[in-house]
């Protein structure tokens, strides 16, 4: 399966890109809330990397859907 553009340049898969800017946004959630579910889900990111990616990608993905 190749990757969409947007993500050519990161090395997380683009699905964990998406789940986590999708909590992010659509449940009030804080940075360090979505950073502990992704925690729990084997998933090792920081909420600042959660931050970048809402900040990069969180338009994009409210156009999308």
């Amino acid at each position: 399966m190749t990757r969409p553009a947007i993500f050519r340049y990161f090395k997380t898969s683009h699905e964990i890109i998406r789940l986590a800017v999708m909590m992010y946004v659509r449940y009030p959630l804080s940075l360090r809330n979505v950073e502990d579910l992704l925690h729990e889900r084997g998933i090792d990111v920081t909420h600042e990397t959660v931050r970048f990616w809402w900040i990069r990608f969180g338009t994009i993905f409210a156009a999308g859907d």
